[in-house]
């Protein structure tokens, strides 16, 4: 099987002074995994990419994760690679040094399989960005024999059509035990000579893995007589691909081999995930469906994997990370246990965002120490109707209760995130932002003592609701962009006290989210259009080209309105229906029901089943807060 053996070091070398940032390129950081020449060399090769700079990919988790599943594997091994920045990307190009791996600068196109993950929706022009660095055809049908398999994931593969003509095979779910079944599957193939073809009809067998190429599209009249939009062609094709569950996550260990890099980091610390899954129930995330069920780890796999990954990586900071990191059962213990750990050692505990009461701001004591920067909550919305709508099960009380005890404990800052365009919003809920936000700023000068009142500072984050594959919210549309920026308008019009900043997101790119949410296999003509014209880093302002955008839809024929803004039926066959996060469309379509009667639904592992149909077709046993706690 073809091995990367061409080290492209010295060509990198001499091209590194006029990169911008030329740590970005360099590997041996502490912690890295190298191959020496006494590993096997039929070993499968397998590189993970982050498509963005070395910054922002370093710092994710789930790259950390895969690359370590892989080199924990016997007869296999995984290095990393990311995006170089737009102008040494241009710089490659123009020396024709292809894309390339960073622990043994070997180019990805001799790697036996890619994998690239899909961490958001304007990530997507940076995937043919990374193939055509690498020397890899864009398109899957395009690939010869020889080149690697391509491997994609994430988040955004609850919705894998926009990319579906991009990669070979994509993996739905966590990739703990399912990326190194694949690299094993590729390896096996390609040792047995099998062909192209063959190996995607193993990989295909694979639970979880979905195999575009083995599916064709169907008309409206026949997506609504199969109840999907895309059907199998290939007998290895199943008609919906479960995602999966790695069950055993509470069991595995907390403290995972990490690297300490060179250069800083987006979030230059060390991540603990202490808790996976989340079931409070907000309509409209996507997370919040696509980890379910909640899993944790114990309180003591906790606090000694944090040690030990402080005294291997040298950290002065720990986060416990998790889609909410105060709903730990043992959340209280494990805080005060590395608190008394790290006592006098200069070692900061984090968790990433508090709750809306007081339990959130007690655990923010606990984490702050001497330390009083800014806190972040997240209420979503304005107003009691709105917040009953989007299921946040959070109140003005809560709100009120948690910035007042916040700010007689020290705090002067707080941050606060809000959505603009959530179904059913009017103008009195963007009033109500503005209303909520006075009240707390007044409220938190009120407890502050008189001479530091000056020092208060409220910020309010506003960003456009996306509606997303999977969630309650999926058939809703996105608001115009215009209308979202009369409505920013409305807000910050609404807010008297310089005091409070107002930020918000650009409605534009919100509006291509949108588009590859809810988007499906016609929006790949769209995006290689994009890219063809130059769109690449899109989440970054100073690239972000959305004519390039607009005119490769016109091009393709593509409505990117109406994909965007358009509501869904609730009987309608979605473009993304055949890919299931376990949660039942039943449940969907019922929890959009109670959305537009403002009922809120209770989140499960505080209570009863809410009949989501995940656990019981997963087989899984899951326990209440309360039975955790005994």
């Amino acid at each position: 099987m073809p091995q990367p053996t061409t080290d492209l070091w010295p060509r990198l070398r001499d091209l590194l002074p006029l990169a911008e940032r030329p740590v970005r390129y360099l590997n041996h950081e502490f912690g890295s995994v190298y191959r020496t020449p006494q590993d096997d060399p039929a070993d499968t090769s397998f590189v993970m990419v982050y498509p963005d700079t070395y910054e922002l990919g370093q710092a994710n988790q789930a790259i950390r994760i895969l690359v370590n599943c892989v080199n924990a594997r016997e007869g296999m091994y995984a290095e990393r690679a990311y995006l170089p920045a737009a102008e040494f990307a241009d710089q490659m190009r123009a020396a024709g040094l292809p894309l390339f791996s960073l622990e043994s600068c070997a180019p990805l196109r001799e790697f036996d399989a890619i994998g690239i993950t899909l961490p958001h929706e304007l990530a997507a022009t940076n995937v043919l960005e990374v193939l055509d660095l690498a020397g890899v055809a864009l398109r899957a049908e395009d690939r010869a024999e020889s080149d690697p398999i391509v491997l994609g994931g994430g988040p955004c593969a609850f919705n894998p059509e926009p990319y579906a003509a991009f990669f070979d095979a994509i993996s739905i779910g966590e990739g703990e035990e399912s990326m190194p079944e694949l690299v094993a599957c590729i390896g096996a193939g390609r040792a047995a000579g099998k062909s192209r073809q063959e190996i995607l009809e193993d990989l295909a067998d694979i639970p979880g893995t979905y195999v575009p190429g083995f599916y064709r599209l169907l008309s409206d009249e026949e997506a609504l007589s199969w109840g999907y939009r895309v059907k199998p062609v290939n007998d290895h094709a199943l008609p919906e691909v479960q995602k999966r569950v790695f069950e055993g996550f509470a069991q595995s260990p907390a403290w995972e081999p990490c690297i300490v890099p060179f250069a800083d980091l987006v979030h230059d610390r060390l991540s603990v995930e202490i808790l996976r899954g989340c079931t409070r129930g907000c309509r409209f995330c996507q997370a919040g469906m696509m980890y379910r069920p909640v899993r944790e780890r114990s309180a003591d796999n906790i606090v000694e994997g944090a040690l030990e990954g402080l005294k291997q990586t040298g950290y002065d900071e720990v986060s416990l990370t998790s889609l909410s990191t105060t709903d730990h059962s043992q959340i209280r213990e494990i805080l005060e246990r590395l608190n008394a750990a790290v006592a006098g050692k200069g070692i900061q505990v984090s968790i990433p965002s508090q709750r809306l009461d007081s339990f959130g701001v007690d655990m923010a004591a606990l984490v702050a120490g001497e330390k009083r920067g800014g806190l972040t909550f997240a209420p979503e919305a304005g107003t009691q109707r709105l917040r009953d709508v989007i299921n946040k099960n959070v109140t003005e009380e809560d709100v009120f209760s948690s910035i007042t005890a916040a700010f007689r404990e020290g705090w002067r800052r707080c941050k606060l995130y809000f959505m603009i365009g959530l179904p059913t919003e009017t103008d009195d809920d963007i009033r109500g932002i503005a209303s909520l936000v006075t009240r707390v700023f007044e409220a938190a000068r009120e407890v502050t003592p008189p001479d530091q009142r000056g020092r208060v500072r409220v910020s309010v984050s506003c960003s456009l609701f996306v509606p997303k594959a999977g969630t309650p919210f999926q058939w809703d549309g996105q608001i115009a962009p215009e209308e979202a920026l009369r409505r920013v308008s409305l807000l910050r019009h609404s807010i008297k006290y310089r005091a409070i900043d107002v930020n918000w997101h650009d409605p534009a790119t919100s509006f291509v989210e949108a588009v590859m949410s809810r988007g499906g296999r016609e929006c790949c003509d769209v995006i290689e259009g994009a890219f063809k014209r130059g769109a690449r880093m899109d989440a970054w302002t100073e690239h972000f080209r959305p004519d390039a955008w607009r005119e490769a839809a016109q091009e393709a024929g593509v409505d990117a309105e109406a994909l965007a803004q358009r509501t869904f039926g609730l009987d309608e066959v979605l473009p993304w229906q055949h890919i299931s996060s376990g949660v039942h469309l039943s449940y969907l379509r019922l929890e959009h029901k109670r959305a537009f009667k403002e009922q809120t639904t209770p989140d499960c592992s505080f209570g009863t089943c809410t009949g989501c149909g995940l656990c019981p077709d997963y087989g899984i046993d899951v326990e209440t807060q309360e039975a955790r706690l005994g």
